[in-house]
């Protein structure tokens, strides 16, 4: 187990300096970010004190030379339109993003999984069917589409729920946070169902998937001879046994939803991350949008790292075949 840890460690090195090279070229090689912000009525020789002020001057290698070093110590640059670290206000943003995308994979785990479960059980009736018919919208539908959907029923015509912010907030562990806050929940229901949809619609066929391959097993097969109930074999004995591949696109899941949750915080007006970044690449502010990106990055290494040791847990298999390679 110390030697896989050890291989998948090495690993996410590499391809968090693989990923720190490809961003810094793709966004430091793109637009001037000076032209927005001085005067256009600036003098040659502010744009050029501005331009040695912000390094623009050195070249592109050197730029990057200086940022590795500046990275390699927890400093990603400091905001051009903020004036504050870059990485301080990722972080200060972090707290919003990360509670929605949480409530928004415990919205799609709450859905999917009995869906899919049953959707599998039923697979030859008319109520599987319509499961994964219904499935098919959940992939089809633009997540923008869907925010204003239920922006229009549920805040606008029903009144029961607050269309865009997110509402009073409450300090915990020294992070601000709105599940805990008095109301604030009902502002995180609407964004979090949107980014649910998807990440459901997937849970749902993947959890199919697996009841159907599981149910034909000797073990199911014993249980009922044993006059053990349905619902205790579904819910306890196929459950168990799915969960492994469940888990693991679950992760992935999480670091996507995290990573894209651009459109929906946009939609609903949600502080996080994401409006961060759109209010960043309108600027060119360059060290937030590197920031934000190396940051996901690194939120994705992370939490494959975390899924794969915990697939190791579950199934030793993993491991062993990995050793043996």
């Amino acid at each position: 187990m110390l030697v896989y840890l050890l291989r998948r460690i090495a690993q996410s090195i590499f391809v968090a300096l693989a990923m720190m090279v490809i961003v810094f070229f793709g966004i430091y090689m793109v637009g001037n970010p000076v032209d927005i912000l001085i005067s256009p009525d600036a003098t040659p020789a502010e744009i050029e004190a501005t331009m040695e002020r912000f390094g623009f001057d050195q070249p592109i290698w050197m730029q990057f030379l200086t940022f590795l070093g500046n990275a390699l110590q927890g400093d990603l640059g400091r905001s051009f339109v903020h004036g504050e670290p870059a990485v301080q206000l990722i972080l200060h943003y972090m707290p919003a993003t990360l509670e929605l995308a949480a409530l928004g994979l415990f919205f799609s785990v709450l859905i999917g999984v009995p869906l899919g479960v049953y959707a599998g059980y039923k697979s030859d009736r008319w109520q599987g069917r319509a499961i994964m018919t219904g499935s098919i919208f959940g992939f089809s539908l633009p997540n923008f589409w869907v925010g204003m959907l239920l922006i229009l029923i549920f805040a606008v015509e029903l009144r029961w729920l607050p269309s865009t912010g997110r509402g009073d907030t409450v300090e915990v562990l020294g992070v601000r946070l709105s599940i805990f806050a008095e109301g604030g929940l009902q502002y995180m229901i609407l964004p979090a169902l949107t980014l649910a949809l998807y990440k459901a619609s997937l849970v749902t066929r993947l959890a199919r998937a697996g009841t159907q391959e599981a149910l034909v097993q000797d073990y199911v097969k014993f249980a009922r001879a044993k006059g053990v109930s349905e619902t205790r074999i579904l819910f306890v004995h196929v459950l168990k046994n799915i969960m492994i591949p469940i888990v693991t696109v679950l992760g992935l899941e999480l670091g996507s939803m995290i990573a894209f949750a651009v459109v929906t915080e946009t939609v609903f007006a949600w502080p996080g991350m994401g409006k961060l970044l759109i209010d960043s690449i309108l600027t060119l502010d360059r060290p937030v949008i590197v920031a934000y990106l190396m940051m996901t990055v690194l939120i994705f290494i992370t939490i494959n790292l975390i899924v794969d040791v915990i697939y190791t847990l579950l199934d030793p298999r993993v491991r062993i075949s990995g050793a043996a390679s």
